[in-house]
């Protein structure tokens, strides 16, 4: 069984598929080449999974960081007998920086080892397991390494030392290191249908290593000008969207794991490897904030370009593949233990099947936000937009399952319903631009519509709150949104109402549940970006001492490297689901903006 806590886990990337590195060494998740293609390492998932150690022999202790401005990990391992510094990156192109990188990324996983201190043994174990640990592959010694064989994976694994274990697809070496040395370590992935990888001569895995650094500096360098109380954690925050960016389309994944429980042992397992529409203006925002408009421009981009097409009587599609597929069937990996025994292990996402009629209020939220560049969308992307608006008009009044993806029955969510009136807010705000100023009048009525209906059906006397849905009295942490939208006012006696029931009710801690129940067995966790939402609310509607108290409690249970997982366990604090989760950082970001810029206004 998998048991390693989730939060002893470290991300890298590379704008194109993302590894888990344990604290002590061991990558125990890879999907390469993309995000959503079989795993080549997941032990996260299955002890027997695979994965790839690197670490001292016998016991030690561990520190970490990320390099400066990258996501280049920096492990340092001290045992007895002395000192080893490991730097792990998954490669970037020979030749990108800035805006560049990811564009043309190999699967290479690039790792050196340094000794520091001491005279240490090390060892290293390689333990492909291709397809999510279907197969055992076969492992032979080539020129410079070992050429690994199993299913469709070709794997070359370049190592400057004397292999000592070659069997069942595992590769075994142990070495020594003295103060000073050094050894470098290449694991490549290509497939049967490719040209066969060369191994990796040391000297070009340091060029590489020391390029990735500079890449990721570089894009630093271009984007992170954010300055606030709290610009680290938001330019770290703005690191880990990049990184979850599929960069050949700017599309954005959720996170790069499937099925790390929800609830330990339950069956809260869901495949998050793919880019949900829900996101779309929420994440806009926050690489606004934390990136640059160019982020911003490729995201809508893939967008318009993934969402594309006739939504006119049928609805809109909410979640896609990092390159704009639309099949995302779901599957149970039943040969799979699942972390803490959490089953089913799934591969592909129902949700794809789903009636979410918020995602109109997030696309056309999304087009708002980039409204100073709507001149360069074509006329078909234009089109789709101002049909995505009259879509929101026309849907509105009915059922969905909501912006949680409840596997329920349908029913009439109040953010669901905020999301229409977005859509028609936005719609005419765009009407100019979008060159359909006679539509102003009637998208008018109906966002007026639609709001004097959230008004009276959404409100609940019994909590003094608005609720989950309407004439309901259960409560939901996405009604923060009514004020994030800016569709209650800040002054609005309601607002700061609803603020009060979702912290009284839902919260504990300074942590939010996102609702009550969901009718899925299992308790939830603290829902990392509802608790952002919270402290967002809370500064707007001039609660700036609560503000920060329930970003720095919730930001506080970001793991040593600064990452953070969906949820939160609210009696032993920790970190659960998938991870690390784009929605957590972006919750981060957007909430750090709205507490500066309250503080800004203050100030003046």
């Amino acid at each position: 069984m998998s048991n390693r806590p989730i939060s002893d886990y470290a991300v890298l990337g590379n704008c194109r598929s993302a590894a888990l590195v344990s604290s002590d060494g061991s990558i125990d998740w890879w999907c390469a080449p993309r995000f959503d293609s079989a795993a080549v390492f997941s032990r996260i998932l299955d002890e027997r999974a695979g994965h790839f150690k690197i670490s001292p022999a016998g016991s030690f202790s561990t520190q970490r960081r990320y390099l400066d401005r990258s996501l280049v990990l920096e492990t340092t391992m001290t045992s007895a007998a002395g000192t080893i510094r490991l730097t792990d990156a998954l490669a970037i192109g020979p030749h990108e920086t800035g805006h560049q990188i990811g564009l043309a990324s190999p699967a290479v996983i690039l790792r050196r080892i340094h000794c520091v201190a001491g005279e240490v043994d090390v060892d290293l174990d390689c333990s492909p397991r291709p397809e999510f640990g279907l197969i055992a592959p076969l492992a032979e010694r080539c020129d410079g390494g070992v050429l690994v064989c199993g299913g469709a994976d070709v794997l070359v694994l370049s190592v400057d030392v004397p292999v000592t274990t070659l069997s069942n697809g595992t590769v075994r070496a142990r070495f020594t290191l003295r103060a000073g040395q050094e050894r470098y370590v290449a694991l490549e992935r290509s497939s049967t249908s490719e040209a066969r990888p060369r191994p990796w001569h040391r000297r070009d895995i340091l060029r590489r290593l020391e390029h990735t650094l500079h890449g990721w500096q570089t894009w630093s360098g271009l984007h992170q000008q954010y300055r606030g109380a709290y610009d680290s954690q938001v330019r770290h925050g703005g690191r880990v969207l990049q990184a979850l960016t599929f960069a050949p389309t700017g599309s954005i994944i959720a996170a790069p794991t499937t099925s790390l429980a929800e609830t330990p042992g339950g069956t809260r397992n869901w495949d998050y490897r793919y880019a949900w529409i829900r996101d779309a203006s929420l994440t806009m925002n926050a690489l606004w904030t934390a990136a640059c408009p160019d982020e911003a421009h490729r995201y809508f981009g893939w967008l318009a370009n993934s969402a594309a097409g006739d939504v006119r009587g049928r609805d809109l599609q909410i979640v896609f593949g990092v390159g704009g597929e639309r099949d995302l069937s779901e599957r149970e990996l039943s040969h799979l233990e699942g972390w803490r025994e959490s089953r089913p292990v799934r591969v592909g996402n129902e949700a794809w099947r789903q009636r979410q009629i918020d995602v109109y209020g997030e696309l056309v939220g999304a087009a708002y936000r980039f409204r100073d560049q709507l001149g360069t969308f074509t006329p078909a992307t234009r089109a789709f937009v101002i049909e995505a608006i009259e879509r929101a008009a026309e849907v509105w009044p009915q059922s969905d399952c909501g912006i949680w993806e409840v596997r329920d029955e349908p029913q009439h969510f109040v953010h669901s319903k905020l999301m229409c009136w977005q859509a028609l807010e936005g719609g005419i705000a765009l009407a100019e631009e979008l060159g359909v100023t006679d539509r102003i009048a009637g998208w008018t009525r109906c966002r007026d519509e639609i709001g004097a209906a959230i008004r009276s059906n959404g409100w609940s006397e019994q909590k003094h709150s608005y609720a989950q849905a309407f004439d309901s009295n259960e409560l939901d942490a996405s009604v923060l949104l009514m004020i994030v939208t800016g569709f209650l006012a800040p002054d609005d006696p309601r607002a700061s109402a609803t603020v009060t029931a979702i912290a009284s009710e839902l919260g504990e801690g300074g942590l939010v549940r996102r609702y009550a129940r969901d009718g899925i067995e299992g308790e939830e966790g603290a829902f990392v970006i509802c608790s952002f939402w919270l402290a967002e609310a809370q500064a707007i509607v001039g609660d700036i001492d609560g503000a920060q108290k329930t970003f720095e409690r919730t930001a506080g249970h970001a793991n040593d490297v600064g990452l953070l997982a969906e949820e939160i366990d609210m009696s032993t604090g920790e970190l659960l689901g998938n991870f690390p989760q784009a929605f957590s950082h972006v919750g981060l970001i957007n909430a750090a903006a709205a507490i500066d810029d309250v503080m800004q206004r203050i100030r003046k």
